[in-house]
């Protein structure tokens, strides 16, 4: 499976896909293909397993697309300003991702609930205690708000983020929340009463522009009703 990414604010990923290889999205995740596809939409883990999928912000259906021919092309969006990560999966690698940011990837992608352990990270880390894993082998595509910046933090290097701006990273690296120190800075410094806290070893992926912040920034530009 080759991919390719175009567009920039609002991309779009294309995989050309040949036959007997699947990949799967969340219901309602596929924007184009070719006509080479068998689509497959159910419930995937039952009842149960979809309600986790709906927890961690996808949907309970899963469609998984087959192709039947010796080539196709299908065709997976953005559904907000971002960016497009592409990440080829080993045996039993995972990567822990915000909620929503599974687009699509191959069949043999396990796509799970991660809940996370810590009270102070669960309340107060930008995201809930309720995350996404995602577990290769395989090809996995993560949609990811505003402009992305990877680092890759040594054992014991920590680094310091504004709740909601931790995208993604691996399950080495440790995610704590630790509270402001001094007064002014926490009701005057606008970065709120908590940072989330990355301590590594491990690859962490921050996003410049959270999609609650870009809808806060919208809200006054809003049309009020008139009622």
């Amino acid at each position: 499976m080759q991919h390719t990414i175009h567009g920039t604010t609002m991309p779009v990923v294309t995989l050309q896909v040949t036959a007997g290889e699947q990949v799967y999205t969340q219901s309602g995740g596929m924007c184009w293909m070719s006509d080479t596809f068998e689509m497959s939409t159910n419930m995937e883990g039952g009842l149960l397993g979809g309600l986790k999928r709906a927890m961690s912000g996808d949907s309970m259906f899963l469609t998984t697309y087959s192709c039947r021919a010796p080539q196709g092309i299908i065709a997976f969006a953005c559904t907000f300003p971002g960016h497009i990560v592409p990440l080829a999966l080993a045996p039993e690698q995972s990567v822990i991702c915000q909620k929503s940011a599974f687009l699509c990837a191959e069949r043999s992608v396990t796509l799970a609930m991660h809940f996370r352990k810590q009270l102070g990270a669960g309340l107060f880390g930008g995201e809930g205690f309720i995350m996404q894993k995602v577990t290769g082998p395989g090809a996995f595509f993560a949609e990811l708000s505003g402009e992305i910046t990877e680092y890759t933090l040594e054992a014991g290097q920590v680094l310091k983020v504004d709740t909601g701006h931790v995208a993604m990273f691996e399950p080495s690296v440790s995610f704590d929340v630790e509270m402001q120190k001094g007064l002014k800075n926490v009701l005057f410094g606008g970065e709120g009463l908590f940072l989330a806290r990355l301590a590594g070893p491990g690859k962490v992926w921050l996003q410049s522009m959270p999609i609650q912040n870009l809808a806060g920034r919208l809200i006054p530009f809003l049309p009020k009703s008139s009622n």
